[in-house]
């Protein structure tokens, strides 16, 4: 999704940034309909990031459609609306400060650390070690989240 955003933001490219939220949208999609655990993740980073009004692109609406035909097409899981509240309040932290702390402080690990948003990253782990995921789970998200950063490195790397 980064990649698109960035090619919706920076290059003003809305057919290419729609076809990569569409092919986002089926593979949060699918591993919503196939991990539990994926659909907690998945669906609190849809809902934190409307709450915060980052969904702001035409893109945006198409993935999240396409997100949400396939979970009604496919079975949305029965979800803890507990677990679900940390992951979305985790999401609206990294989020408000991602966007917010550097206007703050110049702390470096503070920047840092919303930078790479790692409050989700400690509440999956967490979620891990008290067994409601897997750690395979918490893996899986660290991967997720490398993929996001490579898709910054790879936008600048290649249309700047």
């Amino acid at each position: 999704m980064k990649y698109s955003d960035d090619l919706f933001d920076v290059n003003n490219d809305l057919t290419i940034a729609s076809i990569l939220g569409i092919m986002c949208g089926i593979a949060s999609g699918l591993a919503s309909i196939y991990s539990v655990e994926a659909a907690y993740i998945f669906i609190s980073i849809l809902i934190g990031n409307f709450l915060v009004l980052k969904v702001d692109g035409i893109h945006h609406i198409i993935s999240l459609i396409t997100f949400a035909v396939i979970l009604l097409i496919g079975g949305i899981p029965d979800l803890s609306m507990v677990v679900l509240l940390i992951c979305i309040l985790a999401i609206v932290s990294d989020e408000v400060g991602h966007e917010l702390i550097s206007k703050f402080t110049q702390d470096r690990f503070l920047n840092l650390f919303f930078e790479y948003r790692f409050v989700m990253k400690i509440a999956v782990f967490l979620l891990a070690v008290c067994g409601v995921f897997d750690i395979w789970t918490f893996v899986c998200f660290l991967m997720f989240e490398i993929a996001y950063v490579f898709g910054g490195i790879i936008f600048e790397r290649f249309n700047l």
